[in-house]
């Protein structure tokens, strides 16, 4: 997809539904998947690509008129699931919602962090509550679940796996240093938990993910939309990309796979510029 118009517009849950996948149908029959941030983007992605590869798909997320919506699309795949509205920054809540996963369904298999946020800004003008609130999002809140989840696994004497929604971190991201720090905070979190949990059977892997088509990107400055598709590839990425390389880490094929970082980017991070405020003068270089 291209920066064009089409990169404000979320795909359907009737087109997500459609699209063709690489994996098998009942591949995560009798699993029980837990989305964070399920209602919408990579989220509202990776739950009907479980759902539709058999998985029974737990969510949450702040908007109850949203996971109502979520609920109906999985119902009309047939998919079993419940969703719960709460935050992530809250570990009892955190707790609540795993609590209500096993006593529910009696298992959890899967887990994945995707719920966040962020917002772009000059560094200089970002106020404590502004920080706070992408670090407690996407990093405090990570690890909340995370926890939430390893200890009903040792507990139940059965393993599990994890899946973090990342950035990439091998550039400086200007314009975005909250999330900078968090998505870097997660990333290293995950592997030492990756080694920690390995005696629990639990595995912790992460997706580093680029610039992806949607609705959101309408809200960073024109400046910056050369940015969106920089990258070798020199397209824009599909959320569909992003929920088969989760399935990846989540199915069998993964299972020689932790404390590890998954890039879908387009090779940004290896060649390419992202300037969330667009690029400063001072970078500009007149051939």
């Amino acid at each position: 997809m291209s920066r064009g118009s089409d990169a404000y517009r979320e795909r359907s849950d009737e087109e997500l539904a459609r699209l063709p996948t690489v994996f098998r149908d009942g591949l995560f029959e009798g699993r029980v998947v837990l989305v964070s941030g399920g209602a919408g983007g990579i989220g509202k992605a990776l739950c009907l690509l479980f759902g539709r590869l058999g998985a029974t798909v737990v969510s949450c997320g702040r908007s109850p008129e949203k996971l109502a919506t979520l609920e109906k699309s999985l119902a009309g795949l047939d998919v079993p699931c419940f969703t719960q509205a709460m935050t992530i920054r809250d570990p009892e809540q955190v707790d609540r919602l795993i609590a209500a996963a096993w006593e529910r369904y009696g298992r959890l298999d899967v887990l994945v962090n995707n719920a966040g946020g962020q917002f772009a800004a000059p560094a200089l003008d970002i106020t404590p509550r502004g920080w706070n609130a992408v670090l407690e999002t996407n990093l405090s809140g990570a690890w909340y679940m995370m926890q939430a989840a390893a200890r009903r696994w040792r507990d139940a004497e059965r393993g599990g796996c994890i899946v973090n929604i990342a950035t990439v971190t091998g550039k400086a991201a200007v314009g975005i240093p909250h999330t900078a720090a968090a998505r870097a905070g997660e990333i290293n979190l995950s592997k030492s938990l990756a080694v920690e949990w390995a005696p629990l059977g639990i595995r912790v892997n992460c997706v580093a993910v680029g610039v992806v088509a949607s609705p959101g990107l309408v809200h960073y400055p024109q400046s910056a939309r050369p940015s969106f598709d920089h990258n070798p590839l020199r397209k824009l990425g599909d959320v569909h990309d992003v929920a088969q390389a989760v399935v990846y880490l989540a199915a069998p094929s993964g299972d020689f796979v932790t404390g590890s970082v998954v890039t879908v980017d387009g090779g940004a991070e290896v060649w390419g510029e992202y300037w969330a405020l667009g690029k400063p003068d001072w970078y500009r270089i007149e051939e």
